[in-house]
């Protein structure tokens, strides 16, 4: 019973770790979080400033504006648990 129990952890373990990403050495890296929606969000002003003048067409700038909303309600929502968080470590008695 143990060599099967041993057998299935053993290829559940290599199952997972293939599966999933390799984790970041010193964790998330907010800065490169943050510099990454910068960059989007500088393309998608890009692409309003083209529709504007006529360089791009309407779509694009459609595309454009709803991956920008996307990417503002995510940092949005990371930011409010981010509070949460803090405001609940505040809360612990020490």
């Amino acid at each position: 019973m143990d060599a099967i129990t041993s057998f299935a952890a053993d290829s559940y373990a290599r199952a997972r770790t293939a599966a999933a990403p390799a984790p970041a050495a010193g964790g998330v890296n907010f800065g490169k979080l943050a510099e990454n929606f910068a960059d989007a969000l500088r393309g998608h002003e890009e692409t309003a400033r083209a529709a504007m003048t006529g360089g791009a067409d309407p779509h694009a700038l459609v595309e454009a504006l709803s991956s920008s909303q996307l990417a503002v309600e995510t940092v949005a929502t990371v930011r409010d648990r981010v509070v949460e968080a803090y405001q609940e470590i505040l809360r612990m008695p020490v």
